[in-house]
């Protein structure tokens, strides 16, 4: 979107509110950068969360924080989300190292405060090659307070940038399941591993976003707002730099049909093991960038899946059969079941907050 120049437009904030009114949801602030926004704005914005749903949400760099943005956070009723990939160097992709340190003491400033902060960190490669120092970063960031932190591997979007940091499917395997290790035993919640967890073991499941077989047309998981009071879609699937207008009317299940009929050398799912579970990944992660074949990290997910369930069997926690789960997984598609979509207290995959995540993109 921004190689395309669609990524700017007018801020028209009585617009926004209209939308917002007519969804009815509480929402998170999401960027670009929130945070850019005026301390006047804000206000405005999180006044009319607060006054609507007594609660707020915002994904932020942590970078711009300042005792004023907190003090507004505590008012509010702000959860916040800071997108940070750990210390110094392992956060390079994102910042300066000074930058990072910034950011860490105003994670520790915002727990200190009890503004309820959880953290996304993105795996690629400069975290993974220290990925011992991660783990530590991980524990610091719980001593702080931290409960949830969200998981994410790298999407690839920009072939020249990006992929110089793309770990691949047996690297990515390997950083995530090193952390799903550490983290046992811990007081700190981390995705994906609980929506894998929730779905090996349970019938119907709470999980958040793409877990619970995002439409690509409609995205369930995530609404947004643009600044001009449109609504649209989760922009993991914008690979051609165009926001479509969100779709009316239901999600649908194609997608999922489809992979599950289409053989793995064409670019589908037939007879996974784990397609229940895995369901194609996100569509904004698909081979070629085409939201109809399956994730390019197939490999890597059907691992980390593999390796979680073999665990949880050692422990002696009770698994769903696979077959019948992906029967009953195929039945709820083809009859259009009403299947969960996004529903986690945590929200979805960008960090946010709420069961249907309101984006509101404060973009001037």
């Amino acid at each position: 979107m921004r190689d395309a120049g669609n990524f700017s437009a007018p801020l028209d904030f009585a617009r926004v509110r209209k939308a917002l009114d007519r969804t009815g949801s509480d929402f998170a602030l999401f960027g670009g950068e929130p945070l850019l926004s005026s301390m006047e704005h804000l206000d405005e914005v999180f006044a009319y969360g607060y006054e609507k749903h007594k609660k707020n949400g915002i994904q932020t760099n942590g970078l711009l924080i300042t005792p004023a943005h907190i003090d507004l956070f505590k008012k509010y009723n702000v959860q916040v989300g800071v997108s940070i990939d750990g210390p110094d160097s392992l956060n390079r992709a994102r910042s300066t190292d000074y930058e990072t340190d910034c950011i860490i003491n105003n994670i520790r400033d915002l727990t200190c405060e009890r503004v309820s902060t959880s953290l996304i960190v993105t795996i690629h490669l400069l975290n993974y090659r220290e990925i011992d120092r991660l783990l530590y970063f991980f524990s610091e960031m719980e001593s702080y307070g931290i409960k949830w932190i969200n998981l994410h591997n790298l999407e690839v979007d920009n072939q020249e940038t990006d992929e110089s940091l793309y770990l691949g499917n047996d690297m990515n395997f390997d950083a995530f399941s090193r952390i799903y290790d550490y983290s046992k035993g811990g007081e700190v919640t981390f995705q994906p591993f609980l929506d894998i967890n929730n779905l090996l073991t349970k019938t119907k499941p709470q999980t958040s976003c793409i877990w619970g077989a995002c439409d690509p047309i409609t995205t369930p998981a995530v609404h947004g707002v643009d600044a001009s009071g449109n609504l649209t879609n989760c922009g993991r699937t914008n690979k051609d730099g165009i926001n479509y207008l969100k779709a009316s009317g239901v999600s649908s299940t194609e997608r999922y049909q489809a992979l599950a009929r289409t053989h793995w050398d064409h670019g589908g799912c037939k007879d996974c093991d784990y397609f229940f579970v895995c369901k194609g990944q996100c569509p904004g992660t698909a081979i070629d960038g085409d939201w109809r074949n399956r994730t390019q990290d197939c490999e890597f997910w059907w691992s980390l899946i593999a390796y979680q369930r073999l665990d949880l069997v050692k422990n002696g926690v009770e698994v769903l059969d696979l077959d019948k789960a992906n029967r009953d997984f195929l039945q709820a598609m083809e009859g259009n079941v009403d299947y969960p979509h996004g529903d986690s207290p945590h929200g979805d995959s960008h960090g946010d907050h709420t069961d249907y995540a309101i984006k509101l993109q404060l973009v001037k």
